[in-house]
């Protein structure tokens, strides 16, 4: 175990050396393209970089597992995660407006990021350096850029993206406006197409960097939030043709302290290590502070709505702590809460790593796994039709046998509308306290805003335009009338 994690803090020294003082000490938005880049350790140096924004960090991580990522906020805005103060009952409510910084920040901290990675581009394109290496390296920004881009997409629909004439010309203010939905979804598309051909085979990939698998995988998310479903299924079936991928028996132990390296489960995961290099804090977040072991601030919980959901012998539900005899001595749970369970079981997900001593883990942060693209085949199949199928139904049990559960059958799911309702059932199951899809889930098939209202009850400020996240009013001031606020905030 100690060889695999030595591997995994080199392997992230070398991916997010951004944290070094070397690398923050050069800005790669105001180089002079003269002198920088002009070797392949100068272009290797830029790629490394791009991982930069999407690693595990509080302050301008995107993928934290702190109320500042990606996981906690959309996992919050649904019926796996809630709390009982500040931004975790703000996502549980519903209740974002412009001024909920934790809602604009993600837009605020990180769409600069995507114009950086616009700027590498050109460098790249425009040095001497091999042409393999220069196009392996295109590959793999136009992947960050596409993936950063879709998460923005996401919550917040069509964003700014600065063209690169705008960007060569800094020194010129140029309010810019939102691109069309069309346009958005075509500058993602391009970049994880373009990206998919020429990144490595998954077998070939390190393990933490991107891949063919990472680029097919989010154009299956994105295909997904457009309804494109025939695109969904080319994309599941490309990655099914690698011959590659397939779930691993022990679904628990995806979360341990051995790093998955090679697991053909894991299609992109986030290293994380107890330096800081990237960081997951999740015990921190999640555990209560008289949880036996190391402890952590119990900001957060499950709803026993979500924990009643699943069948009883579901492995999946084991890391959803619903009982535990606390350091006072005291056994927890449904019936006995106190203020550690009163919404909710405890949504731990990873290993507990109980001898940590900080508030972080060496568990790394899973983002993307093979059970997406079965899951994802499934609905395209059904939704491209209308009708559910049997080789649907036997996508859904692949996933299912692995979780110890009964397998369905196509009679009990033979309509469009109950097979949909099980199949979000089934990805809130496979998914919680991942990456936050399961939000986007809901959205796609319309029951975000009954799921909260459902949850919550009066106290839901849900609405139909509460799917899109708001925009700071910084960034609409800034447009001077071109940066349209989304409807509904206004």
């Amino acid at each position: 175990m100690k060889n695999l994690k030595n591997y995994t803090i080199v392997l992230l020294m070398l991916i997010f050396s951004g944290c070094s003082q070397d690398l923050e000490s050069i800005n790669y938005d105001e180089i002079n393209p003269a002198i920088f880049p002009t070797s392949e350790a100068d272009i290797q140096a830029i790629v490394v970089s791009v991982y930069y924004p999407l690693r595990g960090a509080y302050a301008n991580g995107i993928h934290s597992t702190s109320e500042n990522g990606l996981m906690f906020i959309l996992d919050a805005t649904t019926e796996i995660l809630q709390g009982p103060y500040g931004v975790q009952q703000e996502a549980s409510y519903h209740s974002y407006k412009p001024t909920s910084t934790n809602f604009t920040r993600f837009y605020d901290v990180f769409y600069n990021k995507i114009s950086g990675m616009t700027l590498s581009i050109d460098r790249i394109e425009k040095s001497n350096v091999n042409e393999l290496v220069k196009k392996q390296a295109i590959a793999e920004i136009k992947c960050a850029r596409g993936l950063l881009a879709y998460e923005l997409f996401d919550l917040y629909g069509p964003i700014v993206v600065a063209p690169l004439e705008v960007l060569q010309k800094p020194l010129i203010e140029e309010p810019l406006a939102r691109l069309s939905n069309a346009d958005m979804v075509s500058f993602i598309e391009n970049d994880l197409k373009a990206a998919a051909v020429d990144l490595p085979a998954p077998d070939k990939a390190t393990y933490g960097r991107f891949s063919q698998g990472i680029a097919r995988m989010i154009l299956i998310r994105l295909y997904l939030h457009e309804k494109r479903w025939a695109e969904v299924e080319e994309q599941a079936n490309a990655i099914m043709a690698m011959n590659y991928y397939a779930l691993e028996a022990d679904y628990v132990g995806l979360w341990g302290l051995t790093a998955p390296l090679k697991s053909k489960e894991v299609i992109w995961a986030v290293p994380a290590d107890y330096a800081g290099t990237s960081e997951n804090q999740w015990q921190m977040m999640a555990l209560p502070a008289n949880f036996p072991g190391t402890t952590g601030y119990g900001t957060i919980q499950s709803s026993w709505k979500f924990y009643d959901s699943f069948e009883a012998t579901d492995i999946r539900k084991t890391a959803l702590v619903a009982e535990y005899t606390g350091t006072d001595g005291v056994t927890y749970n449904r019936a006995n809460p106190a203020n550690y369970m009163q919404l909710g079981p405890i949504p731990l997900k990873i290993n507990p790593d109980a001898a940590r001593k900080s508030a972080l883990t060496t568990v790394d942060i899973i983002v993307y796994r093979y059970a997406d693209v079965l899951l994802s085949k499934a609905e395209a199949l059904v939704n491209k039709t209308g009708t559910p199928t049997q080789e649907a139904i036997d996508l859904v049990n692949i996933v299912r046998r692995r979780a110890k559960i009964s397998e369905i059958e196509l009679a009990d799911y033979n309509t469009l509308a109950s097979f949909n309702d099980m199949i979000l059932l089934e990805r809130s199951h496979e998914y919680w306290c991942e990456n936050g899809q399961y939000r986007s889930d809901l959205i796609r098939h319309g029951k975000y805003t009954e799921h909260a209202l459902s949850l919550n009850g009066a106290a839901s400020q849900s609405a139909p335009y509460k799917a899109l996240f708001p925009f700071s009013l910084d960034r609409i001031s800034e447009g001077k009338g071109k940066f349209l606020q989304n409807p509904g905030y206004n």
